[in-house]
């Protein structure tokens, strides 16, 4: 009894906060008139497909490049110690305050029909660039808000790396490439896995940044949003809605079941 009424308000809030409004959306999802064949149907449509394939090749182009930066960024600033070191962690970790309106703003602002890049390369002759309204200003927005969330995670995990087993690799005679292919980047894996996990269902369901630089983006969160507002199309948005939080969440399942607890830690 003592362990169940402890248990209660815990179980109160899951059923209010997760449970039930998860249980009402896939109602919703399956209450048109197609039923619960609406969620094979939704994704026949020819732009839910597109909004799908989009999304997901956006997400993983994102993760690869956001743990490519970040791991070589976090073992940097782990490995040396200089002035202005603790600032320019600081710096990196700035866009973890921003929401993604203003990150889509700052996109804008670099590349965009005024911003800076067009203004150069028309400068130098080129014609003005302006690619803040396609998925490249997208990609590039995402991989900006990724970053500090990737690299705290690595540059957490690279202290804990056991110095001596790279010195072990090099008096065996292995190369500097060699001992990040085989000590490094293997000690680094459960925490490089769960960081592009997480990076990677940030990038599936992330809103405002691609709201704001919504002119010729076709993303899942948009098509959603575009089904529920100006369709009036609620069921389709709840299917596509249930599609989207189960395509994160195997994402994180096999993320958790690969990646493992284990960190070569120092001694």
């Amino acid at each position: 009894m003592r362990l169940a009424a402890l248990l209660a308000p815990a179980a109160a809030v899951f059923a209010a906060f997760f449970l039930l409004p998860l249980v009402r959306l896939i109602l919703i999802g399956a209450g048109g008139a197609e039923g619960w064949s609406a969620y094979l149907t939704t994704l026949a449509d020819p732009g839910h497909l597109d909004s799908l394939i989009s999304t997901l090749a956006l997400s993983a182009g994102v993760t690869l490049v956001t743990l490519a930066v970040s791991t070589v960024a976090g073992l940097f600033l782990v490995r040396n110690r200089f002035p202005g070191h603790a600032l320019l962690v600081a710096l990196l970790t700035f866009p973890l305050a921003f929401p993604g309106v203003v990150i889509g703003f700052m996109v804008i602002m670099l590349a965009g029909r005024q911003g800076l890049i067009g203004t150069v390369t028309q400068a130098l002759g080129a014609g003005k660039l302006v690619f803040a309204y396609s998925m490249a200003g997208l990609f590039l927005g995402y991989v900006y808000f990724s970053i500090p969330r990737v690299i705290l995670t690595v540059m957490a995990a690279a202290e804990k790396l056991d110095p001596r087993l790279e010195e072990a690799a090099r008096s065996l005679g292995a190369s500097s490439w060699r001992v990040v292919a085989d000590v490094i980047l293997p000690a680094l894996k459960p925490a490089l896995i769960s960081a592009g996990a997480l990076c990677f269902a940030t990038s599936m369901g992330a809103f405002g940044t691609a709201f704001t630089l919504a002119t010729r983006i076709n993303v899942l969160p948009m098509t959603i949003y575009t089904e529920f507002t100006l369709q009036a199309n609620i069921a389709a948005a709840a299917a596509l809605s249930v599609l989207l939080g189960l395509i994160t969440w195997a994402a994180l399942a096999v993320a958790r079941s690969v990646a493992g607890t284990s960190v070569a830690a120092a001694g």
